[in-house]
């Protein structure tokens, strides 16, 4: 899609249709703007509404290829436009495509392991729980087995499980690749698009969102992927020194939990943690276990270095704020809620800080050049 360029005759005449008062409306032209007004509301509703499974995986595209721009543009000096954007995409999806199948064939070779040993496995966690002093004469016979076995029955299911959720993500994934394409293609015509239709008069208010945006946006994505990294990168080690098995698949699934402030990566060091102590026997290990992950990775890394680094790097948001947009972002609307958090901050703090320049918005009331005369302070 190909944006139309503005003319200067083209601006002049939305400048003066943006500065035209509500008295000097005819019936018609009135009429006019209700009718276009409902018809552009419903529109909007049924878009919405048609587009609602793929929102976030167009905007997270959009946000992707804002990312990836340096490097299509590094690959665009040396191939076409086209290819130069497939590669970047590639360099994207080609890893974590790599890194998916791995864990899948890991955590399948694992479910196979419990459903051969389930008796194995439930003898030896019935030993360690009788050791417990609330436990020790507490008959479970019977009990572990069925909690190992469902265990062993939800691992089997994983093939159908992954099925499933692939043929749901289907649509989305194409949605973000090709937002992804588009947005890092056409990025130029499309701000130049959109800085066309805004008029002078909000020229001021543009500027304060686009700077809040940016400044949010870099700070959320660049702190939330580093302390996911460096949390997973504690995991593994732990893991590889105490001989965890999966210790690659658990960081990377401590990696992906990890952006959410209560399902966070303890849900991976907590089990582990249970597993030194039933299987190996090793209370010291799982108590290390729990004490850096909680200490380090849940604590420190995820309620204060995270935050912390997000407000310095946004330079928008200070450190509360920031943890706020981050923390209920991501309770109000999931995975995405990491970026879209800081970013309605960003725009209510634009927004405010835009209102209270007064001198910014004091017009003239005499007569339509007053108006654009004070459009230009914006």
């Amino acid at each position: 899609m190909a944006f139309p360029a503005i003319d200067n005759k083209e601006r002049r005449r939305i400048e003066r249709r943006t500065n035209a008062r509500l008295s000097d409306l005819t019936v018609p032209e009135l009429r006019r703007m209700l009718v276009t007004s409902l018809l552009f509301a419903v529109v909007l509703i049924l878009f919405l509404w048609m587009v609602r499974t793929v929102i976030i995986a167009g905007f997270l595209g959009a946000v992707v290829a804002a990312y990836l721009r340096p490097v299509y543009h590094w690959l665009a000096k040396r191939m076409p436009q086209t290819p130069a954007a497939l590669v970047a995409i590639l360099l994207l999806i080609g890893p974590i495509l790599a890194l998916l199948i791995y864990s899948y064939a890991q955590i399948a070779e694992f479910a196979t392991y419990v459903a051969l040993n389930h008796d194995a496995i439930a003898r030896q966690i019935e030993t360690a729980l009788h050791k417990l002093p609330l436990l020790r004469g507490v008959d479970m016979t019977g009990k572990v087995g069925k909690w190992v076995g469902a265990a062993s029955n939800y691992g089997a299911s994983t093939p159908g499980i992954v099925r499933a959720a692939l043929a749901k993500l289907a649509v989305a994934a194409t949605i973000f690749v090709f937002t992804t394409f588009y947005v890092m293609v056409q990025w130029e015509p499309i701000a130049a698009f959109i800085r066309s239709r805004v008029p002078p008069r909000y020229t001021g208010l543009g500027e304060a969102l686009r700077v809040n945006v940016q400044g949010v946006l870099y700070g959320a994505v660049y702190s939330t992927f580093l302390t996911q990294t460096i949390k997973s990168a504690i995991i593994l080690v732990m893991n590889l020194v105490f001989g965890v098995p999966l210790a690659a698949v658990l960081a990377l699934i401590s990696f992906v939990i990890g952006f959410f402030p209560i399902v966070g990566s303890w849900s991976v060091y907590v089990p582990v943690a249970l597993w030194l102590l039933i299987f190996r026997d090793a209370p010291a290990k799982a108590l290390i276990m729990v004490i850096i992950g909680f200490g380090v990775n849940t604590l420190y890394i995820s309620t204060f270095l995270r935050p912390k680094i997000a407000a310095e790097r946004s330079k928008v948001l200070n450190f509360y704020w920031m943890l706020v947009g981050l923390v209920t972002g991501v309770y109000t609307f999931g995975l995405v809620g990491i970026i879209l958090g800081p970013i309605l901050i960003g725009l209510l703090k634009a927004i405010l800080d835009t209102i209270t320049e007064t001198e910014q918005w004091s017009f003239s009331d005499d007569d339509g050049d007053g108006i654009e005369s004070g459009a230009s302070n914006v």
